[in-house]
C-alpha cells in the first residue's frame, strides 16, 4: 500500500490514507478510544471528499479502536467497510 498526502483531499495532515490500487483507498484510524456515531459521521464526510476527487473510489476503514455496533451498521449501510485490527 502506498501512502497518500491527506492535503490532496483537503484533510488535516495527521489523517492517514493509503492507496491500494487506482481506486481503492484505506483510511487508517489509530487510537484507543471507541469509535462512536459522531466519529462515523466524520468518517462518512471524509469518504465523500475522497469520492468527489476519485469518482469510482472504494474506501475501507482500518482501525485499532473498538467500533460501536451502531456506527459499524451506519458505515456499512453507506458502503464503507470497517475493520478493527
Amino acid at each position: 500500500n502506498q501512502s497518500v498526502d491527506p492535503k490532496k483531499f483537503g484533510f488535516h495532515p495527521s489523517t492517514k490514507i493509503e492507496q491500494v490500487d487506482g481506486t481503492h483507498f484505506i483510511l487508517r484510524i489509530e487510537r484507543k478510544s471507541r469509535i462512536i456515531m459522531k466519529d462515523g459521521e466524520k468518517i462518512l464526510e471524509k469518504v465523500s471528499f475522497i469520492k468527489a476527487s476519485v469518482p469510482d473510489a472504494v474506501v475501507s476503514v482500518f482501525t485499532t479502536a473498538p467500533v460501536c455496533s451502531k456506527t459499524k451498521r451506519f458505515l456499512e449501510i453507506h458502503g464503507i467497510g470497517i475493520e478493527a485490527t
